[in-house]
């Protein structure tokens, strides 16, 4: 064999080799592209199935929190008045009222009885706090109450409670933000069946919540 023929076989068996060890790296990357990406995909899915039994078992808990303290009232009446209304609860729970609903969402300052029961004829629930709750108990009522329609949120400083919810013809009361039966009172009576008029309008009133 020519010199020269040994010296192209060298070259073309150390590119063969050269071509081999390059495949045996990219297959090595496959596979660590893929198990890469199963391990990602596993934790994912284990992520998501968390998140998703975490939710499940919160709904469940939710639904067995049973609302101790409710109080029901029946057959109030719900005329439109202009004058001044003096209702039985603190806060009212229905009634006459004004022809002008509150606009829901979240008030600093006290808000009239008149406007804020029409609200709650349209199905809207009413968290009101007493002036001594801190203010941590006051943010975390906001946390709750968050971007949700049909929820009015104000002070109301001659209440008993520090924390009382209120719908039509339905009220509790709370010590506490972080109480669970909070958020089982919204659910059940924000636009609930209680609801006189429900759909209509929280909004289009008077009022100027934060935000």
């Amino acid at each position: 064999m020519t010199n020269a023929r040994k010296a192209r076989q060298a070259t073309a068996e150390k590119a063969a080799q050269m071509r081999a060890e390059q495949e045996a790296r990219e297959k090595r990357r496959r596979i660590g592209l893929v198990a890469g990406a199963t391990a990602i995909v596993l934790a994912l899915g284990g992520g998501i199935t968390a998140i998703v039994l975490t939710a499940q078992n919160e709904q469940k808990e939710l639904e067995a929190t049973p609302l101790t303290g409710l109080k029901e009232y029946k057959d109030l009446s719900a005329n439109h008045v202009e004058t001044a209304v003096t209702y039985e609860q603190t806060p009212p729970v229905g009634g006459d009222h004004n022809p002008v609903w509150l606009n829901c969402g979240i008030y600093s300052e006290p808000q009239q009885n008149e406007n804020a029961v029409h609200a709650l004829e349209h199905g809207a629930v009413w968290i009101t706090y007493r002036d001594d709750v801190p203010e941590s108990e006051v943010e975390a009522l906001k946390d709750i109450v968050g971007n949700q329609t049909y929820i009015l949120m104000t002070p109301y400083p001659e209440q008993e409670n520090p924390i009382t919810l209120s719908a039509w013809e339905h009220q509790m009361s709370v010590d506490k933000a972080s109480d669970q039966r909070i958020e089982k009172f919204i659910k059940e009576y924000k636009q609930g069946p209680q609801t006189p008029e429900p759909g209509a309008a929280c909004t289009g009133g008077v009022g100027t919540p934060e935000g």
